[in-house]
């Protein structure tokens, strides 16, 4: 084994982290027999030479001792193996094989494309794992074949060979996925796999296995699903409730330093106790293809979420974390039996109904009674701590305040007297309007105390934050304190929160005019903290002569924060800022989507006619989704009445059942509120039958 390995300059080669001369060893560490050795020689290679799913040459040198080791039987945990090869030769290169080799992306473009060919000319070598003794190869060896091999036909034809001698369940149903991924590659075949797959589904087989057709025949052709698949899969998931419990013995390994270890671990702690944990993959799948049909989808997570099983219902709720964040529906049954989860006596499903409510912002208000009883019943949960962090909140408790519950304000309060208070609870406060206002005496006298050190930008951010979000005016001298208290470090990021605070706080907080005049007349700060600090400054006094030269100034700098941020601030003064129209025309020109936007908004704010501004926003609004939501505020400000393609646009956000910012493979927690708030200004502007005055 591993003839030829050293005559290999693998110093020459490289990794993620520089010369690849370490390679060999992890190469060999893949045939120890030690399965900690065998785990972190398996780490090392994802980690280094399969970064991210990159390919490098070194990646392409490993490739030929890889295939030896997967079809050596005397190799252990070689399912690790042809899981990593399937990685490195299945990349889809989606057109980068046509990229000019003068692109610096070409060279990462021919890796990709010479792994793939090189693992795939090796792929027989997959062939002889599907009747192989070990599990871990035999669960891994259909997707492998599925993936790389060149002859489709024959493998779907071992597969439907093999489903029917396989033994162990979750096996039969990656000989089914593969059928899937078939289908998928291979457009001619798909009639073949979907007869297959169809007739899997009958009663005369097993319940997962049946699930496993339908989650297929949805991912691969959607439109050969039966028509009652809803409640055809809740049949499914009650039979399979009704099996006896089996539980798979994990294999003793021992515990090692590596991301692969920790992952294993956490999985087999998360699928401890449960009822064929395995449903929940084929249940993805299933809602994968299912796609836009949220009613589907939404009755198939409430049956599950009224399940017996927990199992099912943590399920339920993690996914329907993915259907809230992706599709737009009506939720109010779905959010109470999320909440309903929260009594559960079983932590972990307890918990993952707290985190998937904390993302709901306004959508949580059905389980707002499940979330003040989860609180009250459990103090030591209010605060999260955090090895080598600060501490942050509980998910119930945001969950409550983003919520806009008035219940979670007392728990906030005593969470302010900690010695520590949790980083992120002022940031909770945005959503409690008038009811979190007995909170600013407290925010004030943890400002004020606050030393004034390095960790002043973490420990302050927060309280500044909280203190705009309540308007409280009361709060000035704490506010100036930090101002003209913050050390070096970070020291322009605690400003623009000190900034934001005095604007909110407008003509209240007259104490600051002459610290805000000092650090324009100093010329010190960078041209974006100066059109900061004059957005601040028309908010207290409104004297827009003593702001638009800095504004003007700012609006010709070539960095585009400068520009941005003049421009956000010359909306604000409305027609007072009408003689910085023509800089503000010229940006419409310019290179940066973003800056083009914020001027279009600002110069139809100054001038009240849409004429210049509107076909960049309909363009920005057409091409970058994340922009509606600037542009909807002005529409809905400014009335979309008689703005040509406005209603269209309008009308046709409310009725798509796509979330505008929702994207594969990603999202952020506030992505549900953002959306929400979009919905809600379209509505808005289509009701306005004018500009305001």
């Amino acid at each position: 084994m591993f003839g030829g390995i050293d005559e290999v300059e693998w110093a020459a080669l490289g990794h993620a982290y520089g010369p690849a001369d370490d390679v060999p060893e992890m190469l060999r560490g893949l045939a120890s027999a030690d399965p900690a050795e065998r785990e972190t020689a398996l780490d090392g290679m994802y980690g280094a030479v399969h970064h991210q799913g990159d390919v490098y040459d070194s990646t392409l040198a490993c490739i030929p001792f890889l295939l030896e080791l997967v079809t050596n039987p005397a190799v252990q945990d070689r399912g690790g193996i042809v899981e990593l090869l399937t990685s490195i030769g299945g990349i889809d290169l989606d057109g980068d094989d046509e990229l000019d080799p003068d692109d610096e992306e070409f060279e990462y473009a021919a890796n990709y494309a010479m792994a793939a060919s090189a693992v795939t000319a090796g792929a027989d070598a997959f062939l002889g794992l599907v009747d192989a003794d070990d599990r871990g190869v035999r669960l891994a060896a259909p997707l492998a074949l599925a993936t790389l091999h060149d002859d489709p036909e024959l493998v779907l034809g071992l597969l439907r060979d093999r489903l029917g001698v396989e033994p162990d369940a979750e096996v039969r149903f990656a000989c089914v996925e593969a059928a899937g991924r078939i289908a998928l590659r291979h457009e001619y075949l798909v009639p073949e796999v979907v007869e297959w797959l169809s007739g899997l589904t009958r009663v005369s087989y097993g319940p997962g296995l049946r699930l496993a057709a339908l989650a297929q025949l949805a991912r691969c052709a959607p439109g050969e699903l039966p028509s009652d698949v809803v409640p055809s899969v809740a049949g499914l998931l009650r039979e399979l409730r009704a099996e006896p419990v089996v539980t798979a013995q994990a294999a003793e390994r021992p515990s090692t330093p590596t991301l692969i270890g920790q992952l294993r671990e956490r999985h087999e702690a998360d699928t401890a106790g449960r009822h064929a944990p395995w449903t929940a993959d084929l249940l993805r799948t299933l809602h994968s293809g299912l796609g836009d049909r949220v009613e589907d989808r939404t009755a198939l997570l409430t049956d599950q979420l009224c399940s017996p099983d927990w199992g099912q219902r943590i399920d339920a709720v993690r996914m329907s974390s993915g259907l809230l964040r992706t599709w737009r529906g009506a939720y109010e049954e779905l959010v109470g039996l999320i909440g309903e989860q929260l009594a559960d006596p079983e932590p972990r499903l307890a918990e993952a109904a707290a985190d998937a409510l904390e993302e709901l912002f306004s959508l949580a208000g059905p389980a707002t009674d499940a979330l003040a009883d989860r609180v009250a019943a459990d103090p030591a949960a209010w605060v999260r701590e955090w090895a080598g962090g600060p501490p942050s909140l509980g998910s119930a408790v945001k969950a409550l305040a983003r919520a806009g519950d008035r219940r979670a304000v007392p728990v906030l309060a005593r969470a302010l007297e900690l010695p520590e208070a949790p980083h992120d609870l002022g940031y909770a406060l945005d959503h409690l309007g008038a009811a979190a206002a007995p909170l600013a005496p407290v925010l004030r006298r943890s400002l004020g105390e606050m030393e004034l050190d390095d960790r002043l930008h973490d420990r302050a951010g927060p309280l500044l934050y909280g203190l705009t979000a309540l308007r409280a005016a009361d709060a000035v001298p704490e506010v100036l304190r930090i101002l003209r208290g913050a050390p070096e470090y970070r020291k322009e990021w605690l400003t623009e929160s000190v900034l934001r605070a005095l604007t909110a706080f407008g003509p209240a907080a007259g104490e600051a005019v002459p610290d805000l005049r000092a650090m324009l007349g100093c010329g010190g700060c960078s041209a974006a903290l100066a059109a900061r600090t004059a957005g601040a400054l028309w908010a207290i006094e409104g004297d827009a002569g003593a702001v638009l030269p800095v504004l003007r100034a700012a609006l010709s700098e070539a960095d585009s924060a400068a520009r941005r941020s003049a421009a956000t601030v010359l909306g604000t003064l409305g027609a007072a800022g009408a003689e910085a129209a023509p800089a503000l025309g010229e940006l419409l020109g310019a290179a940066e989507p973003w800056t083009r936007v914020d001027a279009a908004i600002a110069l139809w704010r100054v001038t009240r006619n849409p004429e210049r501004p509107w076909p960049v926003l309909l363009a920005a609004w057409e091409g970058q989704a994340n922009t509606r939501v600037p542009t909807a505020e002005c529409l809905a400000e400014l009335a979309a009445d008689g703005v040509e393609g406005a209603e269209r646009i309008l009308r046709r956000e409310l009725g798509s059942v796509r979330r505008h910012n929702a994207i594969d493979g990603g999202y952020s927690s506030h992505d549900i509120f953002t959306d929400e708030k979009l919905l809600a200004l379209c509505r808005q502007a289509l009701t306005r039958e004018g500009p305001t005055a």
